[in-house]
């Protein structure tokens, strides 16, 4: 598979991509992010048809994992760059299989509000394959309603 352009942390800042979710769940922090580090995260997640971590766990800066979108199209292979256990993780894509981005990332926020309650930060960031670039914004606009509605509705937020 093609490699993508590497990222750091700034990126979620400066791409020319960038989606955010901020979602105020009524569970624990601590719920959320066990349902984001296990077995097969993000499987309410309708794009998605399956993630799989490459690396043994405790989980951590230079983690691995694999995602395969429904159908199984687009699969990426993903490097976390950030882990802050149990609040925060972000990732970079190494490789894809179809030329649809340069470079892509997550990050992953989770913070608790109260005991019952925690807000949840999800930043999508991509620079685009010059292919990819004229239809770029109606795609941005299509995968943010599916993947941030699933997180939604799978959370109970309107």
């Amino acid at each position: 598979m093609p490699p993508l352009t590497s990222i750091d942390e700034s990126f979620f800042h400066t791409a020319p991509i960038r989606m955010v979710d901020i979602l105020e769940i009524p569970r624990p922090a601590e719920d959320v992010w066990a349902e984001l580090v296990e077995e097969h995260p993000l499987g309410w997640l309708r794009l998605i048809k399956r993630i799989d971590w490459t690396s043994p766990r405790p989980f951590g800066v230079g983690t691995t994992r694999t995602a395969r979108t429904t159908g199984g199209l687009y699969v990426i292979n993903e490097r976390f760059i950030v882990w802050e256990e149990g609040r925060r993780m972000a990732f970079g894509v190494e490789t894809a299989n179809l030329p649809v981005f340069r470079s892509f990332g997550e990050d992953y926020i989770v913070e608790p509000l109260s005991a019952d309650r925690c807000r949840f930060t999800w930043t999508i960031a991509g620079r685009p394959h010059p292919l990819i670039a004229p239809i770029a914004a109606p795609l941005r606009k299509l995968g943010a309603r599916s993947l941030f509605g699933d997180a939604r509705r799978h959370f109970g937020i309107r």
